[in-house]
C-alpha cells in the first residue's frame, strides 16, 4: 500500500491580489520544471496545509497550493463578500496566468472536486487531467443528505447530529439559514459556538474510524470560523451554480483524462453521486475504496490518490 511522499517545504510563497478585497495565499513546491499540478482544497473554507504537498512525487511535479477566498492564509479571513464560485474559478485562472503555466493537472477533493470540475467546464483547454476524491456535486440532495434531520448523515450519526443542532436551541426550521444568522452575528460568542459545532459535526463524520482528537482538531476557532461561515454562505446560495450544473455540462470535460477516488463509507458525500457521474461520463475511471470514508488522509484513500498521481505523471510525461 502506498503512503504519502516525504514532507517538503515550499520554495516560493506569495499573496496574489485577485480583487480589491481579496488576496490569496499561493505556494509552489516540488520540481520547478515538473508537471504543473494545482490542488483545490475542500470546504469551501478549509484551506491547505503542508501535508497536501505529499500526494505528489516532488521530482515529477511542480506542486501549486492555494487558499481560496477567505480560507487558510488568504486575506481577509472568513470574508464572505465577493466570495462565490464564479470568483473562485476566475481566481484559479488568474493564478495559472500569474505562474506562466499553459495547462495543469487539477487535483481536488470534496468541495475541491466541485470547483475542479466547474473550472474544467469553463476552461477545458487548460486542464491536462483531473484527479478527484470524495465527489460533491453541490445538488440539493447532497446538502439534504448532510444537514437535514431526515438526511442520511443524521440517521447514521444521531448523537453527533444532536450536538450539531445544539446552537439552534430547538429551532430547526430553515436550519441552514438559522446557522447563517448565527455565523454572521455581531455576537462573537454565538459566532464561535456555531462555527465550532458546524466544523466538529463535519470532522467527526469524515473518517470511517473515529478520531479521538476530533473535537479539539476541528473545533480550533480560527479554522472552524472560516470553514463554517464560508460553507454555510455557499450552501444557502446553492453553491452559486444551477441545480445539476456539473452533470448538465459534462460534454465539455469528457475528453480530459480523469480518475475519481471515493470511499465506500463516505458519510459526507454519498457514493451514489460518484456512480451518477460515471453513468453520464463513462470515460471517467471510478475507484471505490473499501474500508474508507471521506477524508483524504485515510490509508486506503492515500494509497489510491498517490497511485493516481503517479500514473498521471507517467501518462502526461509520455504525452
Amino acid at each position: 500500500m502506498r503512503t504519502l511522499y516525504p514532507s517538503i517545504g515550499a520554495y516560493r510563497q506569495q499573496w496574489l491580489s485577485v480583487s480589491p478585497r481579496h488576496r490569496l495565499y499561493v505556494e509552489e513546491s516540488g520540481n520547478p520544471l515538473g508537471i504543473p499540478v494545482v490542488l483545490v482544497h475542500g470546504g469551501p473554507g478549509a484551506g491547505t496545509g503542508g501535508e497536501h504537498r505529499r500526494f505528489f512525487d516532488p521530482e515529477s511535479y511542480r506542486i501549486i497550493l492555494f487558499d481560496q477566498r477567505g480560507a487558510g492564509q488568504s486575506e481577509p479571513h472568513a470574508e464572505l463578500a465577493d466570495n462565490h464560485t464564479q470568483a473562485l474559478i476566475a481566481d484559479m485562472e488568474q493564478i495559472r496566468e500569474a505562474l506562466n503555466i499553459d495547462a495543469w493537472l487539477v487535483f481536488g477533493g470534496s468541495w475541491g472536486s466541485t470547483l475542479a470540475l466547474c473550472y474544467a467546464i469553463e476552461y477545458p483547454g487548460r486542464v491536462k487531467g483531473l484527479v478527484l476524491r470524495g465527489l460533491f456535486l453541490g445538488r440539493q440532495q447532497d446538502l439534504h443528505w448532510l444537514y437535514q434531520p431526515d438526511g442520511g448523515a443524521a440517521q447514521l450519526f444521531p448523537d453527533y447530529y444532536r450536538d450539531f443542532l445544539a446552537p439552534l436551541e430547538g429551532d430547526t426550521r430553515h436550519l441552514l439559514r438559522h446557522y447563517y444568522r448565527l455565523l454572521t452575528s455581531n455576537n462573537e460568542l454565538a459566532r464561535l459556538n456555531a462555527a465550532r459545532a458546524w466544523a466538529i459535526w463535519e470532522g467527526r463524520i469524515s473518517t470511517l474510524l473515529p478520531r479521538v482528537d476530533a473535537e479539539t482538531h476541528y473545533g480550533e476557532a480560527h479554522a472552524a470560523l472560516a470553514l463554517a461561515r464560508i460553507e454555510c454562505h455557499y450552501f444557502i446560495n446553492n453553491c452559486f451554480i444551477e441545480e445539476n450544473y456539473i452533470i448538465k455540462h459534462l460534454e465539455r470535460v469528457r475528453k480530459i483524462p480523469a480518475v475519481l477516488i471515493h470511499g465506500r463509507y463516505d458519510a459526507i458525500c454519498k457514493p451514489g453521486g460518484a456512480v451518477t457521474l460515471t453513468e453520464h461520463w463513462p470515460e471517467l475511471i471510478l475507484q471505490i475504496v473499501p474500508g474508507a470514508g471521506h477524508s483524504a488522509f485515510e490509508p486506503g484513500i492515500i494509497d489510491a490518490l498517490v497511485k493516481a498521481t503517479d500514473q498521471m505523471a507517467k501518462e502526461l510525461a509520455q504525452s
